[in-house]
């Protein structure tokens, strides 16, 4: 098998030694330490792998994970796993304990893997597992949260460094594009798969795919980094209402004096209040999430009128909202 071109695993190194960096706070490290990588085979997985392994040898392990939805997984992981032979990386192939069925198939898929994933990095305990989102992924993830009309958060799209249970995850590959990849690893002449369902039109994603594929004057690397300018902002934004949370909120019972802060914290504040008085009381009917739509509420209380959302009632007093226990609706 080729070498990688040294420039290549360079610019990877300097990619991972900032995604540290900015995931710890700090200005820079100099040391990357133990690494965990999710495989699946596909080019972008397998490039991920092939520049982690030159640019911090001996301190990577691989991944991967077969879903059980298709009778090709077992192979791809075996070739995986062969393939992390040659190159000296442990390799683990995992598998759900129980079968992934049911509506959303690939929403279950997504979450049965990143379990999988985060507790097999638990128990190699890497100082962070790679992902191989690249570029196109994220401009492709943008425009499909833009066309949903998602807020700031949602806009942020992949980030580059997040923690999920426990386990910090990084996407070193966000400036790198797709075709890139492909090449680096067909020059080095390893084996890889392509996933069916990536041309699948009955999917949102390849769709959007190919949208930005006809469409030249859109750049998925300007596009990737406005992702990464929005989740800056996005956690800036998030510092603020933590910062006002802990400042004002005292309870239900107690004046929420937020009615003068920026439509965008009194929304986030809002929901907030929603779900601790929800908590507080044991309210679990009407349901009510994070995706729930509460401007009609936020419109309410910006008018200084009480509302009624997810069995909450949401009073405007002199000092700020007061939420209590909607009153049950009268039957006919």
């Amino acid at each position: 098998m080729a070498p990688l071109p040294a420039a290549a695993v360079a610019r990877f190194a300097d990619d991972l030694r900032r995604g540290f960096a900015r995931a710890h706070d700090v200005a820079a490290v100099e040391r990357v330490g133990r690494v965990g990588v999710a495989v699946s085979g596909g080019p972008d997985s397998v490039a991920l792998l092939l520049l982690a392994a030159a640019a911090v040898p001996g301190e990577v392990v691989a991944a991967t994970v077969d879903h059980r939805l298709r009778s090709a997984g077992a192979d791809e992981a075996a070739m995986v796993a062969g393939l992390c032979d040659k190159l000296d990386v442990p390799h683990v192939t995992l598998l759900p304990e129980a079968p992934i069925a049911g509506s959303s198939l690939q929403r279950r898929a997504r979450e049965a893997r990143y379990a999988l994933l985060t507790d097999w990095a638990a128990r190699e305990r890497v100082g962070a597992l790679l992902t191989a989102h690249h570029a196109d992924d994220q401009a492709e993830t943008l425009l499909m949260r833009l066309n949903r009309a998602s807020g700031l958060a949602g806009l942020s799209a992949i980030r580059a460094a997040r923690r999920e249970q426990g386990t910090l995850l990084l996407r070193p590959l966000l400036a790198w594009r797709r075709a890139e990849l492909r090449a680096l690893v067909e020059g080095t002449g390893a084996f890889f798969v392509d996933d069916p369902s990536n041309t699948d039109p009955r999917h949102d994603r390849t769709r959007v795919r190919a949208a930005l594929a006809a469409t030249p004057a859109l750049d998925p690397v300007a596009l990737a980094a406005s992702a990464g300018y929005l989740a800056e902002a996005e956690e800036v934004i998030t510092r603020l209402a933590e910062w006002l949370w802990a400042e004002h909120w005292q309870g239900p019972d107690r004046p929420f004096a937020v009615t003068g802060e920026p439509r965008e914290l009194r929304r986030r504040l809002l929901r907030r209040a929603l779900h601790a008085t929800r908590a507080e009381h044991a309210i679990v009917l009407p349901a009510f999430t994070d995706s729930s739509n509460i401007e009609p509420l936020l419109d309410a209380l910006e008018a200084r009128r009480g509302a009624v959302q997810a069995g909450v009632k949401v009073e405007v007093g002199e000092k700020g909202w007061i939420f209590r226990v909607a009153p049950p609706r009268r039957s006919l």
